[in-house]
């Protein structure tokens, strides 16, 4: 160990102070944390700190007049748009698909804090009849979709999936799918990796100690994906494997469509490098970021850059003109992904910062736990990259079709376990009433397919969860179905009573469970 050189790299970037308990620290100790430090660039984190406080200073300044709507021709929507033509896109996707040239990459390097446990999002199970977690959930439909493929095309095939974790989320993750047998995909088709740390900072670009011995460090955000494609044999297993195509989403939505097919097939028909998914803002005032343009390039806008007039436009249509929520879900090609993976566009890409109350040790050596925030985490968006696109297309969605965010403990106002439940409680239900099906109550009357006031009151704020009205519980396994498709043949002209389930065993035998409450 070079502890003198170590000790005068920090002292030249004013961070000499990680040093401090040196000569108290065991052997062991003072190989960990010089390991750590001696692994990174300060000069670098300095400047990322200054340039990112500057941006954040200029953050409350409104961008209104920079602003441009998004062009219609790179624009669509599966509410304007014909069944013939979704059809179409549904085609060129599976075929895609078919060719084994589709991937699909998850952002799940988040921690389950703010809903109260110690372990990775995806672990967690909402509460539905299956008992069914985020991961076996996206499991199946990467499955599905990959039969659906194999029976257009007549060919074999295969979506990797690759997974994006924390230092903290990274083993259990991998001991999850490991236990759980992959959900059914194969072992070396779905690969982890992990995105990289950077210290935590106070306000006076200190970098903070958590521990004697041990930086505060925080992932980098999911933008910390393009640097962590290269860093890891990631990009490399892609081109290996003759990848096109990549699906990148977030772990938490749960009614996320893995390698969506209609999705991938209208931004290929576009021509697009690089596409989004979006729902429309429910208000003007909706606390979402918004695809648009900003000096001629395409980018997503926090809605607190933008000032409430600019918010409220409206098109001719009566539509608002910055309609198009972003929801973290994104096609890029293999080009445009080489592209901003390059170190000489990644380095462009600016970091965010969000204000944190990080624990620390002070001078004493005493391990502070603050009740105000105290300094910074820096981070980048996965969206950063918009801008480089030279190809755009925006495939608008419905919300309650494929956006239910799962954020918040039971309780919260929104994207809760009960609310996630309920949103793939309807769209399943909606599912099996569009090929035909009817819901019954135990007398054999059939359920209204609107709920009636007198229900609305009764569940408060027009909220129906599903301990409350079990005739709305209903879920259809990804194997069974991946958006809808083969329901007909399965549920046309019956009647279920609620709760519904429907699934395949271990032989693949489809299973019906209905008018049956687990407790």
């Amino acid at each position: 160990m070079d502890i003198d050189g170590l000790r005068s790299r920090l002292d030249s970037a004013g961070q000499g102070h990680l040093l401090a308990f040196w000569d108290t620290l065991t052997d062991s100790e003072k190989q960990s944390l010089y390991k750590e430090l001696d692994h990174m660039n300060f000069a670098e984190i300095n400047q990322f700190f200054e340039t990112a406080m500057q941006l954040s200073k200029n953050a409350a300044d409104k961008v209104d007049d920079l602003l441009e709507p998004l062009p219609a021709e790179v624009c669509g929507s599966v509410s304007r748009t014909d069944a013939e033509t979704l059809e179409k896109y549904n085609s060129i996707g599976l075929q895609a698909i078919g060719s084994n040239s589709v991937a699909v990459l998850l952002l799940a390097g988040g921690q389950g804090t703010r809903l109260g446990v110690n372990y990775p999002k995806g672990m967690y199970n909402v509460g539905l009849p299956s008992g069914k977690t985020l991961y076996q959930l996206q499991a199946e439909r990467i499955l599905k979709v990959q039969q659906n493929a194999k029976e257009l095309t007549n060919k074999d095939c295969e979506v990797p999936w690759y997974i994006m974790t924390s230092e903290h989320t990274k083993e259990p993750t991998q001991e999850f799918f490991a236990s759980h047998d992959y959900f059914g995909l194969k072992k070396n088709n779905v690969t982890l990796f992990e995105q990289n740390l950077l210290p935590c900072i106070g306000f006076d670009g200190k970098i903070y100690l958590a521990n004697q011995h041990k930086v505060a460090l925080a992932p980098d955000g999911n933008g910390g994906l393009y640097k962590a494609l290269t860093s890891s044999t990631v990009l490399a297993d892609m081109e290996s494997r003759g990848i096109k195509y990549v699906h990148v989403y977030c772990v938490d939505n749960i009614l996320a469509k893995m390698a969506d097919p209609v999705f991938i097939g209208f931004c290929l028909n576009k021509g697009a490098n690089c596409g989004v998914k979006a729902v429309e803002k429910s208000i003007p005032t909706e606390p979402v970021g918004v695809v648009c343009k900003v000096e001629g390039r395409y980018e997503v806008v926090e809605y607190s850059e933008i000032t409430l007039k600019t918010a409220e436009k409206r098109n001719s249509d009566g539509r608002l003109t910055f309609n198009a929520g972003n929801i973290c879900n994104h096609f890029f090609t293999m080009d445009f992904l080489k592209t901003v993976t390059d170190p000489s566009t990644e380095s462009k890409l600016q970091h965010h910062i969000a204000k944190k109350k990080i624990p620390y040790v002070n001078s004493a050596g005493e391990i502070i736990k603050p009740t105000e925030p105290n300094g910074i985490k820096m981070e980048k968006f996965v969206f950063d990259v918009l801008r480089f696109a030279t190809s755009f297309a925006v495939w608008e969605v419905l919300r309650e079709d494929e956006f239910s965010p799962l954020k918040n403990a039971d309780g919260a106002a929104k994207d809760t376990p009960t609310t996630c439940r309920q949103d793939l409680c309807s769209l399943h239900r909606r599912m099996m009433l569009q090929a035909g099906a009817k819901f019954v109550h135990k007398d054999g009357s059939e359920i209204p397919h609107i709920p009636s006031n007198r229900n609305k009151a009764e569940a408060g704020d027009g909220q129906r969860t599903c301990e409350e009205f079990n005739e709305i519980v209903c879920e259809v396994s990804p194997l069974v179905s991946y958006s809808g498709e083969g329901l007909n043949s399965i549920v046309s002209g019956q009647s279920f009573q609620p709760p519904v389930t429907l699934e395949l065993d271990k032989d693949g035998k489809l299973q019906v469970s209905q008018g049956i409450n687990k407790s």
